[in-house]
């Protein structure tokens, strides 16, 4: 019985390596360009910030000089259960400061729900809504893209999601090379493929129509995914947008990056737990291949824990001298396997190659298995610790401004002059 099992588990972490793969090579062409409209549409720009005063200035400033109508724009910080002088200088800065104080509910999703309420109360009323962290930044023509998506027919949009600080350490590469993966070989297949597109926590973008009729409702440590579940459940599929770039601080060392994984697991099991069933059953009845694939990328985080715990046992099997305990289909086609796993890893270079990273980061490489398979003990713990509610801060050690940032392949410099 446990050696059928372990047999059907490899088997289906094969598959789902391979679909993968699969899905890669439909991210190594961009789309063609979409159509391009004046602007029209209003925006409501949040930003989500606990204790952001060090940062969440060069963001308004940053966000005060997009090139778009400014009276088309307003900009509200959420200053969520602040003890520090956000709230400040934000009103110094000119823009709205919307102050929160609710102990009992901690976290960016309670926070986004509660400014909703707010911001429907207004006199002034807004076309749509974009979402950014206080630690971002945003290129100048953000704005603008968004605005042609939702003429184009955009309800959920995802702009690019870069790192302002890929420098710093082998952390903070290790991030960036994630997201140029994820950008490159995970949204942009989808995209082509008109499959649904998943939402990153930050540079986000929402009709508000949308957003009056279905309410927020996503309050766990993973509110962006948990959003992406409720909006493919409906029938509306959340788009990227290539074109728009949004730059996001990570942790600079392994401890707070830990830290931060570990948090983002933790919701990722309460949303998987809530959506899998539901939304893989919708897509079979339905015939929706959309819905199954944004099913099982809310299951992957069983994938990663079950996975790691059997390839660990694997290897420990074969290491010990004598005949093997488990049955492995790897030992038993490794030719098959090992070129699985070749592929697998390829995709990370790839990525670079196709993204035009700078030719320093290559060099991380070397130690990005060792990111890689650091997620195995952070998911391991979160599987164990999921019932944990508990929202942790990420603390910030210096101020970046976007003509500070080195220049890379997203004509961030090009966006300034002009």
């Amino acid at each position: 019985m446990l050696n059928g099992l372990l047999l059907a588990a490899q088997v289906f972490f094969a598959l789902y390596g391979a679909y993968q793969l699969v899905l890669a090579f439909f991210g190594y062409r961009l789309p063609k360009k979409r159509q391009e409209h004046a602007p029209k549409k209003s925006f409501a720009v949040l930003v989500a910030a606990h204790n952001e005063e060090q940062v969440v200035g060069a963001l308004i400033d940053n966000l005060k000089e997009m090139n778009y109508p400014k009276d088309l724009y307003d900009i509200f910080v959420i200053a969520d259960n602040c003890t520090d002088r956000t709230a400040e200088i934000a009103r110094e800065k000119g823009v709205y400061a919307c102050e929160r104080h609710n102990k009992n509910q901690r976290g960016k999703g309670y926070a986004v729900e509660w400014m909703f309420k707010e911001l429907w109360k207004r006199p002034r009323q807004y076309d749509a809504v974009v979402i950014f962290d206080a630690d971002n930044l945003a290129s100048p023509d953000y704005l603008t893209h968004m605005n042609n998506d939702l003429c184009n027919g955009s309800k959920v949009i995802q702009a690019y999601l870069d790192t302002k600080n890929p420098n710093d350490s082998w952390i903070t590469a290790a991030s960036a090379i994630t997201y140029w993966y994820c950008n490159r070989l995970w949204q942009m297949p989808r995209v082509r493929l008109g499959m649904a597109n998943y939402l990153g926590g930050t540079g986000m973008c929402f009709d508000a129509a949308l957003l009056k009729e279905m309410g927020w409702g996503a309050t766990s440590l993973v509110e962006d995914l948990e959003f992406t579940m409720r909006c493919v459940q409906r029938n509306i599929y959340p788009t990227f947008n290539y074109d728009a770039k949004v730059y996001d601080e990570k942790p600079l060392t392994f401890k707070a990056s830990c830290k931060q994984r570990l948090r983002w697991m933790q919701g990722h099991f309460s949303v998987a737990r809530r959506y899998f069933f539901p939304l893989l059953w919708q897509g079979i009845k339905e015939r929706s291949w959309t819905k199954i694939d944004t099913a099982l990328y809310a299951v992957n985080v069983y994938n990663l824990f079950l996975g790691s715990i059997v390839t660990v046992a694997l290897w420990i099997d074969i290491a010990i001298p004598g005949p093997n305990f488990f049955p492995s289909i790897f030992l038993s086609i490794p030719l098959l396997f090992n070129s699985l796993m070749f592929l697998t890893y390829a995709q990370f270079p790839v990525a670079l190659l196709l993204e035009k990273a700078p030719s320093k980061m290559w060099k991380h490489l070397i130690l990005y298995p060792v990111f890689l398979l650091s997620w195995w003990p952070v998911t391991f713990y979160a599987f164990f610790t999921q019932n944990n509610k508990q929202w942790s801060h990420t603390e910030h050690t210096r101020v970046i401004r976007l003509e500070e940032m080195p220049a890379k392949k997203s004509n961030m410099t090009k966006q300034q002059v002009g």
